[in-house]
């Protein structure tokens, strides 16, 4: 015999007042977090930013297809054209908008190699890190065993000056590296392996304790009950909800790598001279950079605000994935 008051009575479709109901559509969580990242103007802000200067570093050049690397003395030290406002005796070209350095190279065209290359390697290096720091976090967090040693070992690397360490390294492996693998890529590779291996530690310690609150919840416990093996665990229940703060670590770890980048370029110690990132732009601009602020200005102000912009998009992303926050 069946129970009445257990049945679901079906929606007449002859009632006015159930027809009028609207019928609600489960709505993905993502589109949520879309939601309150768009109300964060920051963030919107940085992502436009963000977007805008990898199109311009990425493609500017198929459109503005002069050689950054080209000499032309003649035309050497050309002011930005926008310096003819309040210098109207001012060497400027419309062929050269922002200007030429003191051997005649374009600017804009080196802005945009360097941007390709100190963005390449501040998007692998973060990647980098955010593995290393993901897999040491995990292990530490899950396995009780290993959580002394791992993060013993993470207090270590903390503890030592990263800067000098990046200098030793640059220092006794740029030789074999470039030899072994040309100037170019040898430098690559050194700088994003030196910045990878000594980005980890934060994120390590954040995924650490997400996790260790994670295993003690009531559906791990119900998949471990059940006999589910570790690595399906962790790959089925503690990554997908620990993703939220790697997201935001991988935004902070971005804007560290291209500062870092930018500083080894600035110290020497980074591409070769013809090989053009933003910091290294900057090194060579720093000699002459009271008769011309224009070449200081422009790469200071892509690294100050691309960093800029990823924060602020962290910041977003921080407040778009805490579900207390959406009020969910």
């Amino acid at each position: 015999m069946t129970d009445v008051s257990t049945q679901v009575q079906p929606t007449d479709p002859r009632d006015p007042v159930a027809a009028q109901e609207p019928i609600e559509k489960a709505r993905n969580q993502w589109w949520d977090v879309w939601d309150q990242f768009r109300s964060h103007k920051g963030a919107m802000a940085g992502l436009v930013f963000l977007v805008f200067i990898t199109v311009f570093c990425a493609f500017g050049p198929m459109v503005w297809d002069v050689d950054p690397g080209k000499l032309d003395i003649r035309n050497k030290d050309v002011r930005p054209i926008y310096t003819a406002i309040w210098d109207g005796d001012a060497k400027t070209s419309w062929a050269r908008p922002m200007g030429t350095d003191h051997l005649g190279r374009d600017i804009m065209s080196n802005i945009m190699q360097g941007g390709r290359i100190s963005l390449a390697v501040g998007w692998t290096a973060m990647i980098l890190a955010i593995l290393i720091g993901t897999f040491v976090g995990v292990l530490a967090g899950y396995f009780k065993r290993l959580d002394w040693a791992l993060m013993r070992f993470t207090d270590l690397v903390l503890s030592l000056p990263l800067l000098p360490l990046l200098l030793v390294m640059m220092l006794l492996f740029r030789d074999p590296l470039r030899a072994a693998f040309g100037p170019e890529n040898g430098i690559f590779m050194l700088i994003v392996f030196g910045i990878g291996i000594t980005s980890w530690m934060q994120t390590a310690r954040i995924v650490r304790g997400d996790v260790m609150s994670l295993k003690e919840r009531e559906f791990v416990l119900a998949a471990r009950s059940i006999g589910t093996p570790p690595r399906r665990m962790i790959t089925r229940h503690i990554l997908p909800n620990v993703l939220s703060p790697i997201m935001v670590s991988a935004t902070l770890g971005l804007a560290t790598a291209i500062i870092t980048e930018s500083a080894l370029s600035f110290l020497g110690l980074g591409f070769p001279s013809d090989f053009p990132t933003w910091g290294k732009i900057l090194f060579d601009s720093v000699d002459r950079m009271t008769a011309f602020p224009e070449r200081v200005l422009w790469p200071g102000l892509a690294i100050s605000l691309t960093v800029l912009a990823v924060n602020y998009i962290g910041d977003g992303l921080r407040d778009a994935l805490d579900p207390r926050i959406r009020g969910l």
